[in-house]
């Protein structure tokens, strides 16, 4: 898998790069003007609303880490404008990167006490602390929202404070590269909206919008991780037969199919294990991503793959098709320790050796065997284009018998299907 291509970008920055750029956007050109309790409402509304979706989708790390959020918000207007508030500033400045990053690398158990009751009670310990430390609340407290003309003349962070952001930044965003996944991304740019906030403490109205924005990138992706578990396939990170069907919907002529098929897939994993046969589909899932000539690809079910070509033909996308299947049988990949098949050692290793041999001999002519642990992949592809009169069943049904062509051919191969259909009572059209 590549560490930065065009999935990965839009994972990166939609939606929350978006929001918390457009947020900073807005801010710095002077054109969002709300009112300070607007700004309130929106705040507790991404809290508390946020909280409610991490429970009802039982994602315990977004619960945890909107608590961390609250808790630091609340602590840095708590002292604004008084004797304490610059002292508070900077242990938050601290405390909170470093917690942020734990929340984040934690293993997610779903949403129960076992896995939010430890740390809630670690941030309870850690305020109280910080509250002891203060010398406690003073009395006259000013409230969370104040004027302008009230608010502290500008206090920078610490250097070190900013070192700790820029590095917990840096993990959060490696964490998001091996993951993928959107609450890691959310992560980067919640962290990077409360850096903004805690640097604009002294405009109150400005720091809000950067909590509120901090608060709304986790929430939301608890919401794009839900669209992403029903739409894509999570082995692969491609998009499923739901994401294929809707898609198909909205296809219109011309348009061209590819059914890819990965070939002794079965082999793969009698031999080798489901891990390793795991290991096969992300492999090949990752060089699907990579189709050129304007193609979608979506894991459909097992081993099968299918292609989507809006506006091409045939003609227009054969070649990349067969750049896609010379690359994957390019693309080798080497063995974990773990996947290996535990062999039996010493004489009764020997005495099985026989036995396993023909299997192995099996699979050395099914792939491409560079040493004991590496190994390559091919594919067989079918390919079918549409007519102006035909209907997308008899377009995948013709790129289905293609796809049985290459496998009688010898496999490892492309083959295309005449491009004719007249409609879907017409027998399948025959292989090019």
């Amino acid at each position: 898998m590549r560490l930065w291509d065009r999935t990965a970008i839009r994972a990166f920055f939609v939606p929350g790069g978006v929001l918390v750029l457009g947020v900073a956007f807005l801010v710095y050109s002077g054109w969002l003007t709300i009112a300070a309790p607007a700004i309130n409402f929106l705040y507790y509304c991404s809290i508390f609303g946020g909280m409610l979706l991490a429970w009802r989708f039982h994602s315990s790390r977004s619960f945890l880490s909107l608590i961390l959020i609250l808790i630091a918000q609340q602590a840095a207007v708590s002292t604004l404008g008084g004797p304490h508030f610059l002292t508070t500033l900077r242990v938050v400045s601290i405390l909170l990167p470093v917690n942020f990053v734990l929340i984040a690398f934690m293993h997610e158990r779903g949403f129960n006490l076992e896995a939010v009751a430890p740390v809630c009670i670690f941030l309870s310990v850690e305020t109280l602390a910080g509250a002891v430390i203060l010398g406690g609340a003073s009395g006259g407290r000013p409230s969370a929202l104040v004027s302008a003309r009230h608010a502290p003349q500008p206090v920078p962070l610490s250097h070190y404070a900013g070192y700790l952001f820029a590095a917990a930044m840096v993990l959060l965003l490696l964490r998001f590269f091996y993951t993928r996944k959107p609450l890691d991304s959310a992560f980067v740019w919640s962290l990077f909206a409360i850096a903004l906030a805690m640097r604009n403490q002294e405009t109150v109205a400005t720091s809000m919008l950067y909590w509120t924005a901090a608060a709304a990138v986790v929430a939301v992706s608890i919401v794009e991780n839900s669209y992403l578990l029903a739409y894509h396939d999570e082995l692969t990170g491609l998009p499923s037969r739901r994401a294929f069907n809707e898609a198909t919907l909205r296809l219109r002529h011309p348009y061209s199919v590819a059914v890819v098929d990965i070939d002794h897939f079965k082999r793969f994993n009698d031999t080798f294990g489901h891990d390793t046969g795991d290991q096969v589909l992300r492999l090949v899932a990752s060089n699907l991503a990579q189709v050129s000539a304007g193609g979608q690809a979506y894991r459909c079910g097992g081993e099968e793959f299918n292609i989507l070509f809006p506006g091409k033909s045939v003609g227009e996308v054969v070649d990349s098709l067969e750049h896609l299947r010379q690359r994957i049988e390019k693309s080798e990949f080497r063995l974990r320790g773990n996947d290996r098949r535990q062999l039996p050692r010493g004489a009764e290793r020997r005495s099985q050796r026989s036995r396993r041999s023909s299997k192995a001999d099996v699979i050395r002519q099914l792939t491409r065997e560079k040493d004991t642990a590496a190994l390559s992949v091919t594919v067989s592809i079918g390919v079918a284009n549409s007519s102006e009169r035909s209907v997308f069943e008899a377009v995948v049904k013709a790129a289905d018998k293609a796809l049985y062509k290459a496998k009688e051919n010898g496999r490892n191969r492309l083959e295309t299907a005449l491009p004719i259909f007249r409609s879907s009572r017409s027998k399948a059209a025959g292989i090019a």
